[in-house]
């Protein structure tokens, strides 16, 4: 039954999207309310009980042996990027309650499968939506972010989708409890040393200037000469090599550091072949596992374009800053999982996530939070980001080894 739930509820969701390539479904759109349905009517399959929060997420609850005991939440979330992958998703936790039933075990505490929403945080500038709004966390004016494509605010969508964001802001938020997501790995650790899952061992903050641009003067390519010359793309191109040098430096003292400009636009209809670029749009994300780290980044961003302002005869304008603060997960959990993995012949490695999840913000609200990273190839947020089956499966046998009884003796 485990195998099968996997490929039929990654199927079933996955035929949910906008066109391609890739899948598209937007944070508190209809096509994500429409995955959740695929969850809520495979769970009643089940004959798990299907509950809707303020915020919309989603929680489907097999009863556990001890109902008064904090329960054993496992998700994650159905929202992508645009023109993302396949493998975002909850179907393992769906499997994992598939696997109790299936077994005839009743799980030592409840069991919620959790849906989350909107954690893709692309679509509103703010982090980690549907599981911080679980937790009563959400705040008013991050409720007033616009979404990118549509321009409508959070309440609006939250709204549209079912949610009551009034009710959102007053809480309150879920007990402190146990949450375990798994998830693809977003880089090529497990792939090149051909392991199918790991433990992480704590998510990556991340600081993000979102919609930065600098301005320079629009001149003639031919007339302008070099010294006469505020060039907005060689403006551009110095912050983007000063902070790779930068980044090579931090990495060579052994800290922790990702630098990416995600986005670089000096292609509107004003700029042309025989212009010198009067202006660039760009993006700048910056991760970590220290906030430390993305303190001293910050302000080498801004000591480097001080400088360049003064050499270039540009203006730099970063715009609103984004920001994620890293999250340590459960070392007591991961050490209950590994034990888990031991029982069913596996050694799982520890690893850092680079990439924001839902098991961040419970961690961060004092929750017992864990993930297992599943092996990834062909990069992750893309279309051609890949997964087996099987890895995902073992992963959930795992937890059925480590949360029961009777699965761990087999």
């Amino acid at each position: 039954m485990i195998e099968a739930t996997i490929g039929r509820i990654i199927e079933r969701v996955n035929a949910l999207s906008l066109p391609g390539p890739g899948y598209t479904r937007p944070s508190y759109s209809p096509l994500e309310t429409e995955a959740h349905a695929v969850i809520a009517a495979e769970a009643e399959r089940l004959a798990m009980a299907v509950t809707h929060d303020a915020a919309a997420n989603l929680f489907a609850r097999l009863p556990g042996r001890d109902r008064a005991a904090p329960p054993l939440y496992v998700g994650s979330h159905l929202d992508t990027v645009p023109m993302g992958g396949a493998y975002d998703g909850v179907a393992g936790a769906m499997a994992l309650a598939a696997a109790f039933v299936e077994s005839g075990e009743t799980p030592p505490v409840d069991l919620i499968v959790t849906v989350t929403r909107a954690e893709e945080s692309v679509w509103f500038p703010v982090s980690y939506i549907g599981s911080r709004a679980a937790l009563g966390l959400l705040t008013a004016p991050e409720l007033e972010a616009r979404r990118i494509d549509t321009g409508e605010t959070l309440a609006e969508h939250m709204r549209r989708e079912g949610g009551d964001p009034d009710a959102v802001l007053k809480g309150p938020g879920l007990a402190a409890a146990t949450f375990v997501e798994m998830h693809i790995e977003q880089g090529p650790v497990l792939h090149k040393a051909a392991e199918p899952f790991a433990l992480v061992t704590g998510v990556r903050g991340g600081l993000r200037y979102r919609n930065a641009r600098v301005d320079g003067v629009w001149a003639h390519s031919g007339g302008a000469p070099r010294e006469e010359r505020a060039d907005a793309v060689f403006a551009l191109a110095d912050l983007v090599t000063a902070l790779d040098r930068h980044w090579a430096a931090i990495l060579a003292k052994g800290d922790d550091l990702a630098v990416t400009f995600g986005r670089i636009d000096a292609a509107s209809s004003e700029h042309a072949f025989a212009k010198v670029p009067g202006n660039a749009a760009f993006c700048v994300d910056i991760r970590s596992g220290h906030d430390a780290v993305l303190d001293r980044m910050d302000s080498i961003l801004k000591e480097e374009i001080a400088a360049i302002e003064a050499r270039r005869g540009v203006i730099f304008t970063l715009g609103a800053q984004s920001r994620s603060k890293p999250a340590a997960l459960s070392a007591g959990l991961n050490t209950r999982i590994a034990e888990g993995a031991a029982r069913i012949g596996r050694s799982p490695r520890h690893m850092l996530s680079g990439g924001g999840h839902d098991a961040a913000a419970f961690a961060s609200a004092g929750w017992d939070a864990a993930m297992l990273f599943l092996c990834n190839w062909n990069g992750s947020h893309n279309p051609h980001e890949a997964m087996r089956e099987a890895d995902l499966a073992l992963a959930v046998r795992t937890l059925a080894a480590t949360f029961g009884d009777r699965q761990a003796k087999q």
